[in-house]
């Protein structure tokens, strides 16, 4: 029973900060590359870098972070959770379904973005 409709999603990691610049980029594209092999298309990636966290997690207080923007397969979700959490390197994630609204305000975030950039 395979659907042809893509849904929206937001993906938010918390990745480990003692990963050097190199491995934050490879855990990054390790998960893009699996929603890409399972059938979903990567809408917008945006790499926060080093954050502090709001409450300390497994005594550290800050947290590499990165979002995806992505459309996907509903069954995508489970396979990418079980990977997620089979990963020593991610301290939190969490994945959450975009509407039509929450599609046209990250867009509209990403396009004022660029026209501030290359004004």
């Amino acid at each position: 029973m395979a659907t042809d409709k893509l849904q929206s999603y937001e993906l938010m990691v918390i990745f480990t900060p003692v990963l050097a610049e190199d491995d934050f980029k490879a855990a990054q594209k390790k998960y893009t590359d699996f929603i890409k092999t399972n059938g979903g298309e990567i809408v917008h990636e945006d790499a926060w870098g080093l954050r502090s966290l709001a409450y300390p997690i497994a005594k550290k207080t800050t947290g590499l972070y990165v979002v995806i923007e992505f459309s996907a397969p509903t069954d995508l979700n489970a396979k990418l959770e079980i990977q997620m959490n089979r990963d020593e390197n991610i301290m939190r994630h969490m994945v959450t379904s975009l509407d039509k609204h929450a599609q046209a305000y990250n867009l509209r975030k990403r396009s004022k973005h660029l026209t501030a950039e290359n004004a």
